[in-house]
């Protein structure tokens, strides 16, 4: 699992202590020392995402608990396939279940849509980026998964790079000044990216020094002709009413990067279940 060990035990540790309160009480009516087996079961396709993040919400709670699986995060699982399965006791194993199934249901959902969506693009050449439009504390998980549909981080943090957005042009008076001001703090290898609406935008950016351009809500029409413009200059990003439907339309050639805020707020939990046998 390609996530920091700390912060994912102490992501899921605080997602146990919300769902368990003071005790599972519904549980108690089972005998502490029947020990069980429960299966995952898929009740769709999809790319799964999670399998580590879920041992461990198991392992934590009790780790006298067995987690298997058969498959890895990144991997096809089809519709009406057992893929993994948990042994111990089954007060422990009921207690976890929905926090288990909350991780996994929407890490694969992400790593789902994403994969969708870089089948489109990727013979073009093109990088499908995230935002930072993610679940407050649950970013590290939601960017991994989009990784793991074969999509792209952009800034993790506000200090991964600067990116001059509309309220930051207003706030500072234009995007000269704007740039102006980014070329006094900018640390090494930080880029600078502008957000552009316009062709005018755009020209006043790349004579400025910015080295990233996010088209934002411009149509294909005005895409290729920015892509004109910039001839090389500065990577390009488009972004804005992009979907599953039409992202295709938005890889045209010399397009960098598309991102998609959706990824991450607006994806689809897969359907999985946990079963007792």
């Amino acid at each position: 699992m390609n996530l920091n060990p700390i912060k994912v035990e102490e992501i899921i540790k605080n997602a146990l202590n919300e769902d368990i309160g003071f005790g599972d009480i519904t549980t108690e009516i089972i005998d502490k020392n029947i020990v069980g087996n429960a299966f995952f079961l898929a009740k769709e396709d999809f790319v799964i995402c999670g399998v580590d993040v879920v041992k461990k919400v198991f392992t934590l709670y009790d780790n006298e608990l067995n987690v298997t699986f058969d498959c890895s995060d990144g991997e096809k699982v089809k519709k009406g396939q057992r893929f993994g399965t948990v042994v111990g006791k089954l007060r422990s194993i009921l207690t976890c279940e929905r926090v288990a199934l909350n991780f996994l249901q929407r890490l694969s959902g992400i790593a789902t849509l994403t994969y969708l969506i870089v089948e489109k693009v990727s013979k073009n050449g093109v990088k499908v980026l995230d935002t930072r439009k993610t679940t407050p504390l649950l970013r590290i998980f939601e960017k991994y998964a989009v990784r793991v549909g074969g999509g792209y981080n952009h800034r993790i943090s506000l200090s991964d790079g600067i990116l001059i957005k509309d309220n930051h042009i207003k706030a500072c008076g234009s995007i000269t000044k704007a740039i102006r001001n980014a070329k006094k703090i900018i640390r090494p290898l930080t880029f600078i990216g502008v957000e552009v609406k316009n062709l005018e935008e755009l020209e006043e950016a790349l004579s400025n020094g910015a080295t990233h351009l996010l088209l934002d809500n411009m149509s294909t029409q005005m895409i290729k002709k920015a892509v004109s413009i910039v001839n090389g200059k500065a990577t390009i990003e488009v972004s804005g009413g992009i979907t599953l439907d039409n992202v295709s339309e938005y890889a045209i050639e010399g397009v960098d990067f598309i991102s998609l805020g959706s990824l991450t707020h607006s994806f689809r939990s897969v359907d999985i279940s946990l079963e007792i046998e």
